[in-house]
């Protein structure tokens, strides 16, 4: 059978929310088979818990935001991305403030507290959501198109093209693909940073946002060059940045897919709206699980290893 899995102990990290610009403490803790993953506002007189789904997706500008009543958690797409690189399926996320921590701007720190916290695996069958047919949204036409969309497909895969007309952007790689059952998430994917320009910091600073980013947790350009002294991570870093928000976008639907996605110009919006759009047609998908794990896709068989 393949299990579902959880960490072994609980691990901490403390670092500033990107917009808020908040100190905000988070720990990540074990939690039992089908628990799904839980972000809990600690703060607040009394703890709010808000279990992840697509419908707990109250804003998408600029970040992935989840809430219940008054309770949001913005910025977690990052956390649960390095949970869908890692194959996590239960856990707790306590948190000190209403942003998840920046810190670097990649998924990789999250991936080093995971891994040290250890991948332990639940005595209960993984659940999946297998597409069963393709699924598409889009908007806008022609120099505006942008679109998303989750096909058929035994194991989970995703191509990303982006289209910046900038210089640093234009001189590396503008489409990505990777796979789970070929790539590795924590080399090929997870150091990726979250970018922006110069031009537009005035702009989000003026409505409340990136209050907390800098060149340490962010790729920052200008109208011509990456500002940041030590240059990429990656040759194609913007758009390996764009598969790593969108693992953490569609695993908001609180089980791993078993799909290929392809997207052009998407962004949290967007694959918020593709997941709805998934629900909604119950011909387009259904639940499965693994008695017999050699039948699984093989980017699920095993917990990915240690760094």
């Amino acid at each position: 059978m393949l299990k579902q899995r959880t960490i072994k102990t609980l691990t901490r990290a403390v670092g500033v929310g990107l917009h808020s610009g908040q100190r905000v403490e988070l720990t990540l803790r074990p939690a039992q088979p089908d628990t799904g993953i839980v972000f809990r506002r600690v703060d607040l007189p009394q703890p709010v818990d808000i279990p992840i789904s697509a419908a707990a997706v109250t804003d998408t500008r600029l970040a992935s935001t989840i809430g219940t009543g008054n309770a949001k958690v913005h910025t977690v797409e990052h956390l649960m991305s390095a949970c869908a690189g890692l194959g996590l399926d239960n856990l707790y996320v306590d948190i000190t403030a209403e942003e998840v921590p920046i810190l670097d701007g990649s998924s990789a720190s999250f991936v080093f507290l995971l891994q040290s916290a250890g991948v332990e695996l639940q005595n209960a069958p993984r659940r999946f959501i297998r597409v069963t047919r393709p699924v598409e949204v889009r908007e806008g036409e022609g120099a505006n198109a942008k679109w998303a969309r989750l096909t058929p497909y035994h194991g989970y895969k995703l191509s990303f093209e982006i289209d910046f007309d900038h210089p640093a952007v234009d001189s590396t790689g503008q489409r990505v693909e990777f796979d789970l059952g070929a790539g590795n998430y924590s080399r090929d994917i997870a150091r990726a940073r979250t970018f922006g320009f110069t031009r537009d910091v005035e702009m989000m600073r003026s409505h409340g946002l990136a209050l907390g980013g800098g060149l340490d947790n962010a790729i920052v350009m200008d109208d011509y060059k990456v500002l940041n002294s030590d240059g990429l991570r990656y040759d194609d870093e913007f758009v390996k940045h764009k598969i790593l928000d969108a693992m953490g976008d569609l695993y908001l639907i609180g089980k791993p897919l078993l799909a290929a996605y392809s997207a052009f110009r998407s962004g949290h919006a967007m694959n918020n709206l593709l997941l709805r759009e998934l629900l909604a047609q119950p011909d387009a998908w259904e639940e499965v699980t693994f008695e017999d794990d050699r039948q699984a896709p093989s980017g699920f068989l095993q917990p990915v290893r240690a760094w």
